[in-house]
């Protein structure tokens, strides 16, 4: 038996927003869906969205799961974090923030916020008319065909969630859950993962440290080698998403990147910039860098 919250138990007999959203044909309202998994696999997820035009903002949402307790409880508490965010907004939120909504999942249930996710994303990018091939698994070296999952989406998920068993990764995506023939091959990428992480940590700090000793600001040289060190550990997850990063220019503080593929096509870029590229340079490099598009 799982050691479920109240939450998630409440969300699971009383599940709120569930079903479809009918067209309404209204003038500035459009309605979208998208879907993850298969029934086949054992999980399906259709995530349906009803959208105001004009300001991009989500007013309502209705979900239709087939799944267990977790993936119905997830389901549900997504459409209830989503209402009233604009599209931008609800694409910074994470497997986590779902998780955290219910109370905590068990770990060999978290695919199921996962899956939400993905959902979520999927129907954002069907809405903005970028072709959801180009975001998950279809880009990549396929390492689990049980349930068809690349590197590239594993790459996301170890980062994202900072998993370090190949157990984890099957908790998060299934990955390994069948005939675990994969498990050799996704534990080597969980260590090539943190040993890139901690590569470029070690870079990073030496540097730094170099240049604290000699009691002078770092080089314009040294700068741009530890920003190309640290885009490249943000690569994996822009890659997961069909998406890339390019360095474009350093102009004193101010970094001047160009996003690519879809990240380069999709609304959502200047959240990209600041969340996923922004904050970890200045946690890494120095806090007064500066994010912008090339």
């Amino acid at each position: 038996m799982w050691d479920y919250t109240e939450k998630v138990l409440d969300l699971f007999y009383n599940p709120k927003n569930q079903g479809a959203i009918d067209d309404p044909n209204e003038a500035g309202v459009a309605v979208v869906f998208g879907e993850v998994g298969s029934i086949a696999c054992g999980d399906a997820l259709r995530l349906h969205l009803k959208i105001e035009v004009d300001t991009d903002k989500i007013l309502d949402s209705r979900f239709q799961t087939f799944g267990c307790t977790s993936a119905i409880a997830s389901s549900s508490a997504l459409t209830e974090i989503i209402k009233g965010l604009t599209l931008d907004e609800a694409l910074n939120i994470s497997n986590r923030d779902i998780a955290d909504y219910l109370g905590g999942l068990p770990e060999e249930k978290m695919h199921c916020s996962v899956m939400g996710q993905e959902a979520l994303e999927a129907a954002i990018y069907k809405y903005r008319g970028i072709e959801i091939e180009h975001h998950e698994e279809d880009d990549g070296r396929l390492v689990c065909s049980c349930f068809g999952i690349s590197e590239n989406r594993i790459r996301r998920v170890v980062i994202e969630n900072n998993l370090t068993s190949v157990d984890q990764v099957t908790s998060y995506v299934k990955a390994g859950g069948g005939c675990s023939s994969c498990a050799a091959a996704i534990e080597d990428l969980i260590a090539t993962v943190k040993q890139e992480e901690e590569l470029t940590t070690a870079r990073v700090t030496a540097e730094i440290a170099s240049a604290q000793a000699q009691n002078r600001p770092l080089t314009m040289v040294q700068k741009v080698n530890l920003i190309q060190a640290v885009l490249q550990e943000v690569r994996p997850v822009l890659l997961a998403d069909g998406g890339d990063v390019e360095l474009y220019d350093v102009e004193g503080d101010v970094v001047k990147v160009i996003l690519k593929g879809a990240c380069g096509s999709c609304e959502s870029s200047t959240a990209t910039l600041k969340n996923a590229i922004e904050v970890r340079l200045r946690e890494r490099v120095l806090p007064t860098l500066v994010v912008e598009p090339a």
